[in-house]
């Protein structure tokens, strides 16, 4: 008998073993990413959403939107900046990452650099010990949650060494090597092409630059019109393209390069790079703060964000110090308004109480792939994806779809249709829709990290029973990450707000 239950013993266990591996053989597994990818440090960038640029020097002072080169450090006194107060606003209005010119196109440094006297080394400000850059570092590291970044002018109209191309890149490699070792991490680090059509000929050494940058700071992005990180979108009224790729061919591009600029507002599909665009606006007319400007309306600030945000791009804010050395008091309550108006649209989600049905999902019913994916707190990393086909490559007729059907009591009434991807594997969708009870009510090409339909119905609301997205044209199986159906009281189309 002892024979024979060992031997039964060991059958069941075998059987058992067996049964495990083909259980775990059976496990969906995610799908082949869609190359080009993001990098770590570009994912969390696109997640910032909202960054700040800090436009502060000696133009501040002059009333100008373009120094000469020639001011006298002397003007430069802020005597009550304040970057802590800086730093409070930047994170009221749901900012973490604040990027400062430490030196504009006039040349004039804000930190105290060893290899020019033309900075607040020179200015009455803090009996010529004051250091900028540092002030705003020692106050987002006291807050917490905010990172720094900075912008350092190629084009200097005050250094004697410009115009010649060994000296100039000398001096300007140099002063890039002060600010990456000398004040910690720095998240992000601007650099433009941007110079008048007078300017004496000059060849940048960009390739020079962004190796020093990357061996001096691994984890930082770097910004331009070719990247290689993040890549302008072509203007400077915060809106990205319609169609907007986070891929693009790097080789097609050159900083300076005016004729480029649809390319980099759209991307490419076939984009060999991925380089996500950052859409730079200020919250005033001009760049520099001038006491006879004033913010932008609210509804226009909502509107950009709609067009960068909401269009697989990140806005950047530029909000301008004064000449006392603090935000102005009117942005201060604009940008608490901006922000409010942001939470009372997206913080709440009709979806998230609704039940959801989908076209088909990876690996059947159980499979981790599923449609309530789209609504969990996870917007990278868990997602819908619906069943492969026996080919490679999506076909115009696989038609996906994700539906949402509210409560039988009652219809939804919304006004905004959020879609994002799971682009950790890269950006699929060149082609969507969006139906209403059976009636289309918008439709889009690029998807991306984000997509914001802001709908254009007549009295700016929708009162509907069932939502479907149907994915209409991809380059490959399609991943959402998250869906939402939110209202924006502030949305008044028939007025034109």
């Amino acid at each position: 008998m002892s024979k024979l239950w060992f031997s039964l013993f060991l059958t069941t266990l075998f059987q058992a073993q067996n049964f495990a591996i083909s259980r775990r053989e059976q496990t969906p597994t995610p799908p082949l990413p869609v190359l080009p990818l993001p990098s770590y440090s570009q994912l969390k960038w696109q997640q910032r959403e909202l960054i700040m640029f800090l436009h502060f020097g000696v133009n501040t002072f002059t009333n100008s939107e373009r120094g000469t080169g020639n001011e006298n450090p002397a003007i430069f006194n802020p005597v009550g900046l304040d970057a802590n107060q800086w730093v409070s606003t930047a994170v009221e209005a749901g900012v973490s990452l604040m990027i400062l010119t430490a030196k504009h196109h006039d040349g004039f440094c804000l930190w105290p650099s060893k290899y020019t006297d033309h900075s607040v080394a020179g200015s009455p400000w803090k009996n010529g010990r004051g250091d900028v850059v540092q002030e705003l570092v020692d106050a987002a590291k006291a807050r917490g949650g905010v990172d720094v970044g900075l912008y350092l002018s190629p084009w200097d109209l005050h250094d004697r060494r410009y115009g010649h191309d060994l000296q100039y890149n000398e001096y300007y490699l140099a002063q890039l090597q002060e600010l990456l070792s000398r004040y910690g991490n720095v998240r992000e680090i601007w650099f433009d092409g941007n110079k008048g059509s007078n300017a004496p000929n000059m060849s940048y050494y960009f390739t020079d630059w962004f190796s020093m940058v990357k061996e001096l700071q691994s984890t930082i992005n770097i910004f331009s019109d070719a990247g290689p990180d993040v890549r302008w979108v072509g203007n400077e009224k915060g809106f990205a393209g319609s169609t907007c790729w986070s891929t693009i061919n790097r080789s097609s591009l050159s900083i300076g390069d005016g004729s480029i600029v649809g390319y980099l507002n759209t991307g490419d599909p076939k984009g060999t790079d991925w380089l996500p665009a950052e859409c730079d606006v200020s919250i005033r007319s001009g760049w520099f703060w001038h006491k006879s400007e004033s913010p932008k309306k609210l509804s226009k600030l909502l509107e950009i964000y709609y067009k960068s945000v909401g269009r697989n791009s990140v806005m950047l804010l530029n909000v301008p110090p004064n000449a006392t050395g603090l935000i102005t008091e009117s942005d201060v309550r604009r940008l608490k308004e901006f922000r409010e108006a942001i939470d009372t649209i997206f913080s709440t989600n009709l979806a998230e109480n609704c039940f959801l049905k989908a076209s088909s999902q990876r690996g059947g019913k159980g499979g981790g792939f599923g449609p309530e994916n789209v609504l969990d707190s996870d917007h990278l990393w868990t997602y819908w994806a619906p069943r492969n086909h026996d080919h490679d490559h999506y076909k115009k007729d696989d038609e996906h779809w994700i539906e949402i059907r509210g409560p039988d009591e009652g219809l939804m009434k919304f006004n905004v249709v959020r879609i994002q991807e799971a682009i950790g594997l890269g950006q699929r969708i060149k082609r969507h829709e969006v139906y209403v009870d059976g009636k289309l009510v918008a439709k889009g090409t690029t998807v991306g990290y984000k997509k914001l339909h802001r709908l254009e119905i007549e009295n700016g609301v929708v009162h509907g029973h069932v939502v479907r997205i149907k994915i209409k044209e991809s380059k490959a199986v399609p991943l959402i990450s998250s869906i939402g159906l939110h209202f924006d009281p502030y949305w008044h189309p028939k007025n034109g707000q």
